[in-house]
């Protein structure tokens, strides 16, 4: 924990939470916040994260029976806060640290990550995946070492904290084991053992741990004790969970029995040897401005980008840099070829940078323009494909709700046209071409075109049902997995909850045996809504599983999937039981990018019926992707209760095709409840 800033502002002032919460000056010195009631609303208010706190939030959050006079009790912890947390305040001014904002009270520590240990802990653990091994472990080394127990450890029973706990500790589990495969990798593996053999014992479900701590043993030489550790894996794994172990531990487990049959043959190089070699030779060999390093960083990049969050992002950041410096050689045909290489599997409708994915189109564009007549037809596929990739969603355009009395073809039409266009005439080429790969990318853009109305689940799934068919007669293993999350999401749309798991499992499998950890980030959120339509009346498992779930959102890398996905989780069992959301329970959610649609709903909450209305008239049209349904739930709800007979009856026309289906199943993440439940409430209010 790190301090910052001037004292007498109280901007110095560090708190701890990776153990007892705890606050030190800016002088290192511990701050006394007085008795355990003091410190349960500092701890409250840093889970909030600079966000505002309602009092009556506070009180329920504090007491399960609120004394009377808690509400004055809350008070009188507040301002002998202050006088602990800025003593240089004079008096009577305004307390610029723990302020009183509105309804309730907001904790501002520094900006920066370093005021809070558990802030600085997750920036470090995301800077580290972007870091070779060697420049990884230590970073991880020391973000580690600043926990001190578990995460608000004053507090285990505190139901506010629940979430925020798992989803440290699950950081935390993910940062061992990621500083151990650093460790391994960069040449260390008999450190990375002394720590990983306690962390298997504490911890025996991770199978990753398992797998380490495996290679690592190899990896120093010990095969038997590697061997001993997979058996053990494998008995422990069956005694505990009734499972057999996974994919990945199998195929470590018969490499170190094939090596124990045939102990006079010379060892294989590990991968990180042949990838060193080859770099090698190619630094050596291909000139430094070559055309063919642009092609081979794009490729690199494609790859890269199923690594893992740090390899998406690192990926996400350098390709714009690689397309850009294609085009300006001034030849369009490598420039397309460096912009069709990348056919990185796409499975959620919004992007996660809309600039980089609007610079890409508009090259793509241009090249197209300017490819010679006789260029390969492929590359012409390729280039298109990427165009209905990059502009899935709404996300590259602008433009209002359209209204009764709008034009037609009023906001973003001429743009999802071309996108529409893009996506119809790569997939064509490709069928023409019999070219497997190709079809593979241009099913995936048409996927992402597939949202021009609601109830397509049906066309989603068969879109799928084509990519694992597509993929398993030519050993695609990508499109295979994104066939499968696709029918995954389809399948929950359409009730369909076997077939949906059955696609889960399959993607887990494929997932761990090739290391496609992203794909285990929409299942987890699956599985989390499959426990929500499974046990309704169950909200501890559904609580548990989605915070499960939301554990593994800080470090997937997809900013655009996971921003305002827990807010939602929050709101959606309040939106099925048909009740308006109380204003104090969500003051400090993070809506993201579903705000516009949910104010209305918080606004009527908030018993504030003009401006909801106000907020219903200048909502945008949600955009065409995989939340569209919810989002027009929410709105037909909020238009029903507002009395906007206009929007209701907008909102009764699109829901139509999905109105046998669950609001949001067809995402794979949430749902509202039946679409049908929405549509006659929109149809009531729109007078018929």
């Amino acid at each position: 924990m790190t301090t910052t800033g001037s004292p007498a502002s109280g901007a110095a002032v560090g708190f701890g939470v990776l153990g007892p919460v705890e606050c030190r000056d800016g002088a290192g010195r511990p701050v006394r916040l007085g008795g355990p009631r003091h410190r349960e609303v500092v701890a409250r208010l840093l889970v909030a994260r600079r966000r505002v706190v309602p009092v009556d939030r506070l009180v329920a959050d504090l007491w399960e029976e609120p004394p009377p006079g808690a509400t004055g009790a809350v008070r009188t912890f507040v301002a002998e806060l202050r006088r602990a947390l800025e003593p240089g305040r004079r008096p009577r001014t305004p307390s610029r640290l723990l302020a009183t904002e509105g309804p309730g009270y907001v904790l501002r520590p520094d900006p920066g990550a370093d005021a809070v240990d558990a802030w600085h802990f997750e920036a470090e653990v995301a800077r580290a995946a972007g870091l070779a091994p060697a420049e990884a472990a230590p970073v991880l080394d020391a973000a580690l070492a600043t926990w001190r127990g578990p995460a608000y450890a004053d507090f285990p029973g505190a139901r506010w904290a629940h979430a925020e706990r798992a989803r440290l500790a699950e950081l935390r589990l993910h940062a061992v084991e990621r500083r151990a495969d650093a460790l391994i990798r960069s040449g260390a593996p008999r450190v990375a053992v002394w720590d990983l053999d306690a962390h298997v014992a504490e911890h025996p479900w991770r199978e990753d741990g398992w797998h380490l701590l495996a290679t690592a043993l190899l990896r120093s030489g010990r095969q038997g004790d590697a061997l001993g550790v997979l058996r053990r894996a494998r008995q422990v794994l069956a005694d505990q969970l009734g499972a057999d172990p996974g994919p990945g531990l199998a195929r470590l487990e018969r490499e170190v029995l094939r090596q124990a049959d045939h102990p006079d043959e010379a060892a294989p190089a590990t991968g990180d040897e042949v990838w060193s070699s080859a770099a090698a030779a190619y630094e050596g060999s291909v000139p430094a401005r070559s055309p063919a390093r642009l092609e081979a960083t794009a490729s690199l990049l494609r790859e890269l980008a199923v690594t893992g969050a740090g390899g998406l992002g690192a990926a996400r950041r350098h390709r714009a840099a690689a397309v850009a410096a294609a085009e300006r050689t001034g030849d369009a045909e490598l420039a397309a070829r460096v912009i069709g290489v990348y056919d990185v599997p796409a499975v959620w409708t919004r992007v996660d940078d809309p600039d980089a994915a609007r610079t890409v189109v508009r090259t793509a564009e241009r090249v197209l323009a300017r490819l010679p007549g006789d260029a390969p037809e492929t590359v012409r596929a390729r280039l298109l494909a990427s165009v209905a990739v990059e502009s899935r969603g709404d996300a590259l355009a602008e433009g209002a709700l359209p209204r009764a009395a709008d034009p037609p073809g009023r906001a973003r039409e001429p743009w999802r046209r071309r996108a529409r266009q893009a996506a119809d005439e790569a997939e064509s080429a490709a069928r023409r071409l019999h070219d497997a790969p190709l079809l593979a990318f241009a099913l995936n853009g048409t996927f992402l075109q597939s949202f021009a109305h609601c109830g397509q689940a049906a066309r989603r799934d068969a879109i799928g049902a084509e990519l694992v068919r597509l993929a398993r007669t030519h050993g695609l293993l990508g499109p295979e997995v994104l066939g499968r999350l696709i029918r995954v999401q389809a399948l929950a749309g359409l009730g369909d909850l076997p077939g949906a798991d059955h696609q889960a499992t399959t993607a887990d499998h494929l997932a761990d045996r090739y290391e496609r950890p992203l794909a285990r980030v929409f299942t987890t959120w699956y599985r989390a809504l499959r426990t929500t339509l499974a046990t309704p009346a169950a909200p501890e498992a559904t609580e548990a599983a989605y915070a499960e779930a939301i554990a593994l959102l800080p470090t997937c890398g997809m900013p655009g999937f996971a921003t305002g996905l827990p807010a939602l989780t929050r709101l959606a069992p309040v939106v099925r039981a048909g009740a308006l959301p109380a204003p104090e329970a969500f003051a400090e959610a993070d809506w993201g990018p579903y705000a516009p649609w949910v104010r209305p709903l918080l606004l009527l909450g908030d018993n504030r019926p003009d401006e909801a209305r106000e907020a219903l008239r200048t909502a945008p049209r949600p955009p065409h992707d995989l939340m569209a349904e919810p989002m027009w739930c929410l709105l037909a709800r909020a238009a029903a209760l507002a009395d906007d007979p206009v929007l209701a009856a907008r909102a009764a026309v699109v829901l139509g095709p999905a109105e046998g289906q669950q609001a949001g199943a067809a995402s794979g993440l949430l749902t509202f409840g039946p679409v049908a439940a929405y549509l006659a409430e929109a149809r009531e209010a729109a007078g018929g």
